[in-house]
């Protein structure tokens, strides 16, 4: 049975009861990291909080570690507003330095490690940090940089076994008494987005938005006490981070695995006795693309994220593994607001507006569209510094990005009349096709409804008569080969004749963001090329 909806929002749900019990417990001037990690320090003491590669930590060594990092920035200068910029991978070191930073008052700029180049030093100059904290491994991409304009004044080094500053270990200094003065409106982060249509935009994430991200986040995913949190996703993004404040929040545990593994996945589920974890875009089709075992079901996760996931997969990985995937929506600017019930009826949609923002589906103007039209889909919070507030030094974005007081996501979604929100695609993502737009995410439905492909992505070419035509990157599965005119008369009757792609490129291997999304940009910008399939040239017409 649908929920009952108002205005979009669905309503309260009696399990929802100990999660808003969390908005009483921190009250706002509470919704800090040094406030939460106090308090649940003295409740937990000696119960598990972190395990990252060989380290385990206490919720009160945790305390301990997020102070003495603290005290040992402000040694080296770093003051409350300062940023410290963090280049390093899943490991004990980057969640030291983001403690730290978060307990003084400092702002984290995590750095997506396959930034090089350009793309690099655009973030460096950006964040303008007093501090670097580089792992050594991704030193050399700083070797073809310009020091003198784009480097910080002081560099550490995270090696094998701690930090240093050049050849002197960096130790936490001693553990001052009392509380930071840090305030839920201040910066505890400055999160990049991956600039795929321009530079990287640094997202400024208040203090409260990240308490808000493991609140909603732990509603959607109906995590418990003493549940343990595994993640496999990059910890220079929202998900990885805010899985931390899940866990901080509702006294479980928080499991950080160095990278996404297809084949040691489960070994390590079961080795954690992990309850939840977090799947994005092509990682639950990975999994599936294993060889099946008999121990497929033998573990305790209980629920799985599964935000990008195609709708069609979600039975079949519920039926092989035992795992309900959680539908959900949420950016680093704004939270996850966005969910379903587990196992959805909607497989493959954003799911229901929760407590949490307004939204509407709007047209180019932001006057808002009937249910069942597509528009742009604007989100404005409805509690104090749970969204993001701004691009940081680029104020024309924030301008532009929060104009009339909504934010504008940049996704065409639909409102169906129950409530229940369908992502289409994003603007930019859109195709314009002989007077007619093309959902890039239709198209990709009805690619991946055929048995033989894995992995799809929809995106516009230009086309010799002005505007679009639709090419289609492909990935089959293992072993097969799928022939194009077989999956173009497959397609035929799911789509509009104008939605029908033209061109059909076959791809090994799909390029993937660290999250497990597939980055079109790379397919847009090699536009047309020699090894695409031309329905054009075959003399097949597609039925009108």
């Amino acid at each position: 049975m649908a929920p009952t909806v108002s205005a979009g929002i669905r309503m309260p749900d009696p399990k929802d009861d100990i999660y808003s019990a969390l908005a009483v417990e921190f009250p706002p001037e509470a919704r800090t990291l040094p406030a939460i990690l106090d308090r649940r320090a003295a409740e937990m003491g000696d119960r598990v909080l972190v395990r990252c590669g060989e380290a385990v930590w206490s919720y009160a060594q945790t305390r301990t570690i997020a102070a003495a990092w603290a005290a040992r920035l402000a040694e080296a200068g770093i003051g409350p507003g300062d940023r410290v910029a963090i280049h390093c991978s899943n490991r004990p070191e980057f969640l030291e330095i983001f403690l730290g930073c978060a307990w003084l008052g400092a702002i984290a700029a995590p750095f997506n490690t396959a930034f090089k180049g350009p793309q690099l030093a655009h973030v460096l100059d950006n964040a303008d940090p007093k501090l670097l904290v580089a792992e050594e491994c991704f030193l050399d991409a700083y070797a073809v940089l310009s020091r003198d304009e784009v480097m910080p004044p002081r560099c550490w080094t995270v090696i094998a076994k701690g930090v240093c500053e050049g050849d002197q270990p960096i130790f936490p200094a001693e553990v001052p008494a009392g509380l930071p003065d840090v305030k839920p409106s201040d910066t505890v982060a400055i999160l990049y987005t991956s600039g795929t249509t321009g530079p990287s935009k640094g997202v400024c994430c208040p203090q409260a938005q990240l308490f808000w991200w493991g609140l909603y986040s732990a509603r959607a995913l109906g995590v418990r006490e003493g549940d343990v949190l595994m993640t496999m996703l990059p910890v220079f993004h929202t998900n990885a981070l805010n899985t931390f404040y899940q866990a901080l929040l509702m006294k479980g545990e928080y499991v950080l695995e160095p990278r996404f593994t297809a084949s040691g996945f489960w070994d390590i589920a079961r080795a954690r006795k992990a309850n939840v974890t977090y799947l994005l875009g092509a990682m639950a089709a990975i999994l599936m693309a294993q060889p099946e075992k008999a121990s497929d079901r033998d573990h305790s996760l209980r629920v799985a994220l599964g935000g990008g996931v195609p709708g069609p997969m979600h039975a079949p990985f519920l039926e092989r593994f035992g795992v309900p995937m959680v539908d959900g929506y949420g950016s680093t600017e704004t939270n996850f607001i966005f969910y379903s019930a587990t196992p959805s009826a909607h497989p493959g949609t954003m799911g229901f507006l929760e407590h949490g923002a307004h939204a509407i589906v709007a047209d180019r103007w932001d006057n808002p569209v009937p249910d069942g039209e597509p528009g742009e889909l604007l989100l404005r919070p409805t509690e104090p510094h749970s969204f993001a507030s701004g691009y940081y030094k680029m104020a024309d974005k924030t301008v532009e990005t929060w104009a009339n007081y909504w934010f504008h996501t940049g996704d065409r979604v639909v409102r169906d009349p129950d409530g229940n929100y369908r992502f289409i695609d994003r603007t930019k993502d859109a195709i314009r096709r002989r007077g007619e737009n093309v959902s890039s995410w239709e198209v990709e439905q009805a690619i991946l409804s055929h048995p033989e492909v894995e992995a799809c992505a929809a995106y516009p070419v230009p086309s010799e008569l002005g505007e679009d035509e639709v090419a289609v990157a492909v990935k089959p599965k293992a072993g097969t080969s799928v022939d194009p005119l077989a999956l173009i008369r497959h397609v035929e009757p799911l789509l509009a004749y104008f939605a029908v792609p033209r061109y059909l490129r076959f791809v090994a291997d799909m390029p993937l963001t660290e999250n497990g999304k597939i980055r079109k940009v790379v397919f847009r910008e090699d536009g047309i090329t020699a090894d695409m399939w031309d329905l054009e040239t075959t003399g097949y017409k597609v039925k009108r």
